[in-house]
């Protein structure tokens, strides 16, 4: 990047930032923000889901449940790794929040982050029971996927790399929840306590997409770190999860 280039006029152009060395401080900051939300989000949906294990109805349950809460903890560590190069003490960040910890189910926060907690407002929300957690999965893995494919574009080249390594299993993850699913509807009573789910949830998955006209996306944008607006990654989660749950019978 020249010295008479703007950091938004380089990203403009397609380029791209690979060291804390070249990365300017309002630029810094908001990459900062988007990882410290990434990580707070993957420690806190690990340990959310690590209680439900032994909830799952049989052996194989378990062990998909359990591979979900370990690949959730190595995401989290994946982007802490890059966070270090900033100057992020990894092994204190690592316990600084209570992961496990809930709010009230009636609890009404929007897409409020809670005091410097960066988890996606939903995971502040408790699961209960086994066929919540599958919903919650479906729901919440749908829109990580959709959200992980903006942010595997980011102009920071070695997060978005580690964006575009995570995005499989990401998907997995989701793939998962939706044949749990369909485990879950084929039991007599699944289906209506997949529905009581689905209601809770998804306006709670719906609102980690964030406000529309935001701010936040806007500066995000003119440094390359986003690219599709909330709006627009909103609509596409919400037709992706209504062609799910259409096709098992729970729109």
């Amino acid at each position: 990047m020249s010295d008479t280039m703007t950091i938004e006029d380089y990203v403009a152009q397609g380029g791209i930032l690979s060291s804390p060395a070249n990365v300017p401080p309002r630029y810094r900051g908001e990459l900062l923000r988007l990882m410290a939300s990434f990580v707070d989000s993957e420690l806190a949906g690990s340990a959310g889901f690590a209680g439900t294990i032994n909830d799952a109805p049989g052996i194989q349950e378990r062990i998909t449940a359990a591979r979900i809460v370990l690949e959730k903890a190595d995401h989290a560590g994946r982007v802490l790794k890059i966070m270090e190069t900033f100057g992020a003490d990894a092994g204190r960040y690592a316990v600084h929040h209570p992961w496990a910890a809930r709010l009230a189910r009636d609890a009404e926060i929007g897409a409020r982050r809670q005091g410097g907690d960066m988890r996606l407002s939903v995971f502040h929300y408790p699961l209960e029971g086994w066929v919540d957690a599958v919903v919650m999965n479906v729901l919440m893995g749908l829109a990580t996927v959709i959200q992980l494919d903006e942010l595997s574009r980011v102009s920071y080249q070695p997060l978005a790399e580690v964006f575009r390594a995570i995005l499989p299993r990401e998907t997995r993850h989701a793939e998962f929840g939706v044949a749990g699913l369909v485990r879950v509807t084929g039991d007599g009573g699944g289906t209506a306590k997949a529905r009581s789910s689905i209601a809770y949830w998804h306006p709670r998955v719906a609102a980690t997409f964030g406000h529309s006209n935001s701010p936040r996306f806007e500066a995000q944008a003119r440094f390359g770190l986003r690219h599709a607006s909330n709006e627009t990654l909103l609509a596409k989660w919400q037709a992706v999860a209504d062609a799910q749950l259409i096709g098992l019978g729970l729109n």
